[in-house]
């Protein structure tokens, strides 16, 4: 039994649409992988958001990712609000600040700052974290984008972690004439996912929020305890599941192909026609 030319162009036709095939799916699951559901940072866009805002951490008002939350406030307050953010994610947090008009006497200098679940402020990439308010403006805003969110860090280490992220507002610079004026505020948070490049091996055995050691201890305490942002839409990440599995496995199944493909190149058409058979 030969084997033809012609069939064996169309072993190479098969196999090199095997391989285009491959190709396609990886890059669609990948896609779908980054922009379904499950990859979506803001789920509460459209959502209502808190009116107030707390004054200490104990007291932090609870936002949703994609929440905007305002208050009504006093010059020199200081305003706190708690989001939760889970591995993978890259929180950018923005906050406007409404001044009084005809009211003030110079400028001021607004700040924002975000503290992570054992309340280690965490530097922001970039973004405006302090910003200077001309006597005659009518509004300042800030924002800070923060690094991305590990699933796993060295104890020594102030990587940011899977938990509740406090953000502090307030203003750091204003003559004492301008103190107690009213100011309103507006605060959102929201996060884009950064993926499998970014993916550490290890995971935390619970989150950073408020009380988990108290909860999985088990005791019971009469002191009032520090509220939490919850957790995000779809609970918190299990720590071993990323789509780094999809790329390895989508490059498992297209290394086997390309390797079938190479040998079909190489292996030559059979027997010569010439050659009779039996010899």
């Amino acid at each position: 039994m030969r084997t033809t030319p012609r069939r064996t162009q169309g072993a190479r036709r098969a196999l090199t649409g095997a391989l285009l095939a491959g190709l396609a799916l990886l890059t669609s699951a990948g896609a779908a992988v980054a922009d379904g559901p499950s990859a979506s940072a803001s789920p509460a866009d459209d959502g209502a958001g808190p009116t107030e805002a707390g004054t200490t951490f104990r007291t932090a008002t609870a936002l949703e990712q994609g929440q905007t939350g305002t208050a009504q406030a006093s010059a020199g307050d200081y305003l706190y609000w708690v989001f939760p953010a889970d591995a993978g994610q890259r929180p950018t947090v923005e906050a406007t600040v409404k001044l009084p008009e005809n009211a003030r006497s110079s400028t001021s200098t607004w700040q924002i700052d975000v503290y992570d679940g054992l309340r280690r402020r965490q530097a922001c990439m970039y973004g405006h974290q302090t910003r200077k308010a001309a006597a005659d403006a009518a509004s300042v805003e800030l924002s800070c984008v923060l690094r991305t969110v590990r699933s796993w860090s060295e104890p020594w280490a102030s990587d940011p972690l899977p938990g509740s992220y406090y953000i502090r507002l307030t203003v750091v610079d204003l003559p004492a004439a301008d103190l107690g004026l009213p100011v309103g505020v507006e605060v959102k948070a929201v996060s884009k996912e950064q993926g499998g490049a970014h993916d550490v091996d290890g995971a935390l055995s619970e989150p950073l929020v408020p009380g988990v050691s108290v909860a999985s201890a088990g005791e019971a305490s009469a002191a009032p305890q520090v509220p939490s942002a919850g957790e995000p839409e779809d609970g918190w990440a299990s720590g071993w599941w990323t789509d780094r599995w999809l790329w390895t496995v989508g490059g498992g199944v297209l290394a086997a192909l390309a390797a079938v493909f190479g040998y079909s190149l190489t292996r030559g058409r059979g027997r010569p026609a010439h050659v009779p058979p039996g010899v």
